[in-house]
């Protein structure tokens, strides 16, 4: 296993579950209140990206959690008691009982969840595949709207209650956010502009599996969202991003309407959210539903490990675009399954099908 953290791009600081510009449109459209908190929100993300050099070694974080031996997950789960301080205090750690408190109770579950597809399915001893210690912090802030990977740890906010429920409410969020760390070791991809979407879509395509992993779900079953259940009922919205549809999770009258694209031919050329690595990850993700769903049964099977060998490939560059990454998909496949076989052709026609030439 190759390891790109210590030559990692300066763009990836800290991976955000929220992209900026959506709460800067609840900063522009919502009422006093929820303005207020994402105006904060805003401000604090800003800070905590500046943070990650100085921040301490997961070894110093928690003395009661340990790298572990394979196939045992270690986690620990901290509360900052609505303050800033990481990773605050201790509330439960491996092996110990229900808190009774839903936030920290999740976000046990949901490591342990990520940690059982990574290990269960692709043999990764954790994130670092050396047994890294899974360590969250929950009760981040007051009305924290966001849940963060720092490169150390995961801190996740209470959300204000009207627009964002608690940010430990979706198995495939915490999945997501713990595959950045994933791609940090891996790839190194660099947080800019389509190798920045890829990041994004990576994490993505991880964080439903592990959902669709812990539900024993096969891809006709899934639902392909990502994060529903993070929009309370008051919001016009089924998910924050949607991997089969993409463009079609939200429209509200404060969030405005989802903009991602599902096809290169809508691909948005832009400056903000570091060149629309949020937004144009709608492009493989549905890449990946497509080859998912043609191939039916368990995605994590076939579509997800040659996702994950192609993550692994020693020649995907830190700069990829979706075409080269779509290419070492392709002879992933073939290494696995064979030269046109049918999870070759599925492949290719996933890429196909939102305008990557392969």
């Amino acid at each position: 296993m190759r390891d790109r953290t210590a030559q990692q791009s300066p763009f990836l600081s800290s991976a955000f579950v929220l992209p900026p510009y959506l709460l800067d449109r609840v900063a522009r459209h919502g009422n006093a209140r929820l303005r207020a908190l994402a105006s904060d929100t805003l401000a604090l993300d800003q800070h905590m990206r500046g943070l990650r050099a100085g921040m301490p070694r997961i070894s110093s974080i928690s003395a009661q959690a340990r790298a572990s031996s394979p196939g045992q997950v270690q986690r620990a789960v901290y509360s900052a008691e609505q303050g800033n301080q990481l990773p605050g205090t201790l509330v439960r750690g491996e092996g110990q009982p229900a808190s009774g408190d839903p936030a920290v109770d999740e976000a046990y579950e949901y490591l342990g969840a990520t940690y059982a597809l990574f290990w269960e399915v692709y043999q990764r001893h954790s994130i670092d595949g050396a047994g890294l210690p899974l360590i969250g912090t929950v009760h981040y802030g007051q009305g924290y709207e966001n849940a963060f990977w720092n490169g150390e740890q995961m801190v996740f906010g209470d959300g204000d209650g009207e627009i964002f429920n608690r940010f430990t409410i979706a198995v495939d969020i915490v999945g997501h956010e713990l595959a950045h760390g994933v791609i940090e070791h891996e790839a190194g991809l660099v947080y800019q502009n389509q190798a920045g979407a890829l990041n994004e879509s990576l994490s993505d395509v991880f964080g439903s599996l592990v959902k669709q992993y812990r539900l024993k779900q096969n891809a006709e079953e899934a639902d392909w969202l990502i994060g529903a259940g993070l929009f309370t009922s008051a919001v016009k919205a089924r998910a924050l991003r949607s991997m089969a549809e993409p463009g079609s999770a939200y429209d509200d009258p404060v969030l405005g309407k989802d903009p991602q694209p599902g096809h290169m031919k809508d691909f948005v050329d832009t400056r903000i959210d570091n060149g629309g690595v949020h937004i144009n990850s709608g492009i493989p993700n549905r890449a990946f539903y497509l080859t998912a769903t043609a191939l039916g049964g368990p995605a994590w099977e076939k579509a997800g490990r040659i996702w994950y060998d192609a993550l692994r490939d020693e020649r995907l560059g830190s700069t990829a675009d979706f075409a080269a990454f779509a290419r070492l998909t392709l002879d992933n496949a073939a290494k696995l399954f064979g030269a046109n076989s049918t999870e070759h052709q599925a492949v290719k026609a996933g890429w196909d099908g939102v305008g990557v030439t392969t």
